[in-house]
């Protein structure tokens, strides 16, 4: 494919019209800038980076955010979507804007040495752990490419962004997974007297529970089977918890949970409460 330069960004990326239908994408490969000059028509190997310029972010056009970012940001998001895809196998590579608007705002945070604290840093690291584990590699290249540190709670964020790439979420409504998964152990912790262990299996099985009722509740998604008589007769204080629980979910969600969910919820939470009491 070859495109025509409007505007070069570095040696490893610039702008271009695609010869064939005029659409403005954003191409992005070693030296594939190197050398060259706005107006020329330039071949493109199978190893660059193709992204429409068309795209529409919650953050803005792409076409503005590539003005207010720095290449190297640009470079940097595209390097984790690299890993992302070995990671995972075909990942939505227009999340690269927004992940380059967050990356360029972080930078400048940590060169003036200020500091964000993300208190859902480590449910985001246990309930998105493949994804936190490829945005860890942002550590190693900021540190090589403008010797700065990266702390866990910036890496959470990005794992977000990660995570929008591989499933049909954006990043805010990650967020608000992993907001309503903390909520809901806080109130299971509430209501039940007890301390639970983040580390512990129960709690693992608890929060994948939560987090997928939670991606039922936005996507509109419904159980088939239902366990609430059974739940009800046999669990009835879990059964009642459940019940309070997803009433509450409700409201901060501000989404409907559906009756068939509470007999699940009961389930995990009968089964934490076992396991601890063994």
């Amino acid at each position: 494919m070859s495109y025509r330069i409007t505007k070069i960004l570095n040696h490893n990326s610039f702008m271009g019209i695609e010869s064939k239908n005029d659409q403005e994408c954003l191409i992005m490969g070693k030296g594939v800038a190197f050398g060259k000059k706005v107006g020329q028509t330039v071949s493109v190997t199978g190893d660059a980076r193709v992204y429409s310029l068309k795209e529409l972010t919650d953050r803005g056009e792409a076409k503005e955010i590539i003005k207010s970012v720095s290449p190297l940001c640009l470079e940097l998001a595209n390097e984790v979507l690299d890993q992302a895809e070995e990671e995972f196998g075909k990942v939505d590579r227009s999340i690269l804007f927004t992940m380059a608007d967050h990356l360029d705002f972080a930078v400048r945070r940590i060169q003036n040495g200020e500091q964000i604290s993300n208190p859902l840093t480590d449910d985001i690291r246990i309930m998105f752990y493949k994804e936190y584990k490829v945005a860890g590699c942002i550590r190693d290249l900021l540190k090589e490419k403008l010797g700065i540190r990266i702390d866990e709670h910036e890496i959470g964020y990005i794992a977000l962004h990660v995570h929008a790439a591989i499933v049909d979420e954006n990043v805010s409504q990650a967020m608000e997974i992993a907001r309503t998964v903390r909520e809901c152990i806080c109130m299971v912790e509430e209501e039940t007297g007890k301390s639970i262990d983040i580390m512990s299996l129960g709690y693992n099985r608890l929060m994948n529970h939560v987090r997928y009722m939670v991606a039922r509740a936005i996507h509109g998604e419904k159980l088939k089977m239902s366990l609430n008589d059974y739940m009800s007769v046999k669990f009835p204080g879990p059964y009642m918890t459940a019940e309070k629980i997803c009433r509450k979910m409700e409201k901060s969600l501000k989404l409907p949970i559906p009756d068939i969910e509470i007999g699940y919820l009961a389930m995990h939470l009968e089964r934490m409460m076992d396991r601890e009491e063994e």
